[in-house]
Order: structure tokens, then sequence, then C-alpha cells
């Protein structure tokens, strides 16, 4: 009897802590409640009570003598956790975890000390963020098709990205890159190359693993955006083979002309037969003709409604923007490797009417007519086989009294070549510099440059392959803006003080 009221004794002052069986799950943002109870039901205000992660101390909330001590605390928990002190007097110690963060996410014990016992329990917090809207958009011509991009931000944990047809047939991106941020959210972009120009819509979907969540967005794909053979040599395929008939005809007949007399109908009527034949092919191939103009008017109206999205065809887009008044100076231009000496003083005893020269910053163009302070406008360089040249536009701001008076307040976005390399680069003063490489697989030998001063937008275009290459698109414009060539771009740091 004795021995079964010892265990009875253990028995009662004895307990266990329970945690929930399945994990806590949670938005990015919101709040969270971690559950814990000690079993059998009693009360847990004379305890000591420790929720942690990986370590004792320092600790997500510790809970000593009837009050929450601070001094143990982990610094990322500070002011967001709290204890469910309503209920301790039953064993239930939630801990509450506000505006929860990524970083929250993972593993979570309770724990409870009495005297020399203590028992704990785990507690699994899942934290989902739902991110942005696919941003999907045409990036150019690849492979003989339109390559398309999708991307989003604001993800946790690692999204799924998937594309699919009309029907709903899935698609493989051709690449994906995942990069993860100082918050521990997830950055991705996908890209695709849709061939087929019956498709019409493509729709990217991104999903949360753990939610089954997922946001969509779809892109039209036109038609006419895709890459076509030229109407021109379209119609030289099918005039090739109509005059390869004529001059097939034209030698069958004089072959016949020396046969018998008694074959004479006969040959006649073949002949009609074969004039007949040369006068339809004709037909036909006039008529293919007019197709293929009527197609190409047709697919130019096209790009016309939408061609902000599509970054292809540059001579169609030229009819968007003003044609700028520039002028190249050749005789800079040609004496960029004669003596510095005599390069300076050249420059000096040039007119420029432009702002870009007044510093002999080595500007080779001059703008013959007012600043750009709105609209649209496009002009050409030809570069030649130059190993090196920066090209773009500069921006010139009202003074900043920060600044001393001689220090120009010019704000430079170029595309640079240093011989086989290219880069895009934003520099100026009080600007923080940016370059991004770009590749370039045929060496541009005529650049068209397009300026849409109102959404912001600089462009380059390789005139020769019909191909973009660069965007300046997360910029913002707020001075006059300058067209710049120089044929060294090693004097722009100094100049432009990058």
């Amino acid at each position: 009897m004795e021995k079964k009221g010892a265990m009875d004794s253990v028995q009662l002052s004895g307990f266990a802590v329970k945690g929930p069986l399945e994990p806590v799950v949670a938005l990015l943002g919101g709040d969270a409640t971690l559950p814990c109870q000690l079993s059998p039901e009693q009360s847990a205000t004379h305890m000591d009570i420790r929720w942690y992660r990986a370590q004792l101390s320092p600790a997500v909330l510790v809970y000593q003598n009837g009050q929450e001590q601070g001094g143990e605390q982990m610094l990322e928990y500070r002011g967001r956790t709290e204890l469910a002190q309503d209920t301790i007097g039953t064993g239930s110690v939630s801990l509450l975890i506000e505006q929860i963060r990524a970083s929250d996410n993972g593993q979570y014990r309770c724990l409870f000390k009495d005297g020399d016992i203590s028992q704990e329990a785990i507690v699994e917090l899942n934290v989902i963020g739902l991110g942005s809207a696919p941003h999907v958009h045409m990036t150019g011509l690849e492979n003989g098709g339109i390559r398309v991009l999708c991307s989003s931000g604001g993800w946790f944990p690692k999204p799924k990205v998937q594309w699919e047809d009309m029907t709903g047939v899935k698609l493989p991106s051709l690449s994906e890159y995942q990069t993860q941020d100082g918050d521990g959210l997830f950055h991705v972009e996908a890209s695709l190359v849709v061939t087929d120009s019956s498709m019409g819509n493509v729709t990217c979907s991104i999903q949360n693993p753990l939610s089954g969540q997922e946001k969509v967005s779809a892109i039209f794909l036109p038609e006419p955006f895709f890459p076509r053979m030229s109407p021109w040599k379209a119609a030289l395929a099918g005039t090739l083979p109509v005059l390869g008939l004529l001059l097939i005809g034209t030698s069958y007949i004089g072959w016949r002309e020396h046969q018998a007399k008694h074959r004479e109908i006969k040959k006649r009527k073949q002949e009609a037969a074969e004039r007949d034949q040369v006068k339809n092919e004709k037909r036909i191939a006039l008529v293919a003709k007019e197709t293929l103009e009527a197609d190409l008017v047709r697919r130019k109206a096209l790009y016309n409604e939408d061609w902000k999205k599509a970054q292809l065809y540059p001579d169609w887009r030229k009819e968007q923007f003003q044609p700028a008044l520039v002028t190249l100076k050749h005789e800079n231009f040609h004496q960029n490797n004669s003596d510095p000496e005599e390069k300076e003083n050249c420059s000096k005893e040039t007119h420029d009417i432009s702002l870009s020269n007044k510093k002999g910053d080595g500007n080779l163009i001059i703008l013959n007519q007012k600043s750009f302070t709105s609209g649209r406008y496009f002009w050409e360089v030809d570069t030649g086989d130059t190993d090196e040249w920066a090209l773009g536009i500069y921006e010139v701001h009202i003074s900043d009294n920060e600044l001393p008076k001689d220090v120009p307040l010019k704000k430079f976005r170029v595309l640079e070549k240093k011989g086989c390399n290219y880069r895009a680069l934003t520099c100026g003063p009080k600007v923080i510099s940016q370059e991004v490489p770009v590749l370039i697989e045929k060496f541009p030998q005529k650049i068209v440059i397009f300026l849409d001063y109102e959404d912001s937008d600089i462009s380059f275009y390789d005139m020769t392959e019909g191909t973009h290459i660069f965007s300046f698109t997360q910029v913002s414009f707020s001075g006059s803006l300058y067209p710049y060539f120089k044929h060294n771009p090693m004097e722009l740091s100094s100049s432009a003080q990058c």
C-alpha cells in the first residue's frame, strides 16, 4: 500500500507538456498564436516558462516570478511577443507573435520548469508570404519566336512558377532565377520562348507551395509580332518559279517548231494551253504579292496600336517619335587618336551651341534645337569600327547649393563600349553610380536612340540587325536632356564625376 501511494504521489507532482500536432500557419505581416498546454491541467503561475528556438538563451520570451522578463529576450522579438497570461492559471501559455516576418518561420520550444522538474513541447510555425501579381511582358525576338519574361517578388517560401497556353497545356520555362532579399523574401524571374504564332495567350502562374494559393497573369501575343519572311522575299520566291516556267515554255515551243507538219494542229493547241497556264501563274503570283502587302499593312496597324509593349521593329517605332535635329562633329570624331593637346585646341575652336561642350567633356553631338523637356525624339549615330565610345543622353539640373559652382550638375545615362565589352552606365553628381553588363552578339555599326520624356524611357536599337539592345526604364526626368556621344569613355568619369 505504501509503494502504491508513492507512485500516486509522483503522478500527482509530475506533468507533461502538449503542443499542436499540426504546424501553425501564419500570413506574412499578420499575427500568430502558438498554443502550449500543461497536462494534466493545472496552474503554472508559480513555474518558470520559457519560449525559445535553437538555444535556451537568448529566448523568444521568458516568464519568471509571475511576470515576463526582458533581459534574456532576443532583439528581433522585442515589442512583438506576448504571453497569454489570462489562461496561465489553467496551464495554457500560448505565445502571441505580432507582425510575422519570414525569419519567424521554423520550430519553437515551450519549456515549463517547476523546481527540479522540467518538460517541453515543440511547436512548428509555417510562414506564408503571397507576393505581387506576376508582371509579364515581351522582351524581343529569339530563336524564331518571341521571348516572354514573367517576374514577381515578395514570396515565402520559395514559390513555384508554371507557364500554360490557352488550353491549359503546361509549357516548360526556358530559364528561371530565384533570389532572396534582405527580409528573406523571394523574387522570381522566368522566361519562355513562344514560336507558335497561333498560340494567342500565354499564362504565368506563381504558387505558394504551402498554402497552394497562386497569382496569375496572362499576355496576348499578336500574330503579327512573330518574325516572318520578308514580303518581298516571299513575292520573289513565288515569281522565280513563274519565270522558270516561262523559260521552259519558250524552249519547248522552239523545239516543237521543228516537228513534222502533221503535228502542227496538236502543237498549236499545246502552245495555247501553255500560254493560259503562264497567265494563270502570273495572276496567282500577283494575288500572292497583294496579299502579302495587305498583311504587312495589317501587321503594322496592330503594331502601332500597342507598340510600347514590343521591343521590335525600330523602323516602325520611328513613326511614333520626332527626329531630333543633331549634328555629329566629324572633325573631332576623326581626331580621337591624335595628340591630346591638339584635340583640346580643336575642341575650343569649334562653335557648339549645346551645353555639353562648355566644360570640354568631349561630346561629339551638337543639338540644333532647344533641349528635350517633353515629347518623344529619336536620332541615329554611326559608330563604325570604333573600339571605345559612350552614347546616350545627359540631364542638366538647376544649380544645387550643396555643390561648388564649378561642378556641372549633369546626370549621364549612356551605353558604353570598350573593346568587345558593353555596359549600361548611370552616373553624375549626387547620384549613386550604376552599371549593367550588356550582352551583344554582333557589334552594331549604326545605333538609333529613342527618348520618351513622359514615360522616362531611353532605348537603344541596332538599326543594321533591327534588334533591341538596352533600355533605361527605371528613371525619372526632371531637367533638360541633351544627346551625348564621345569617343573616349575613360574621360566620362572625370567630366561626370562618377
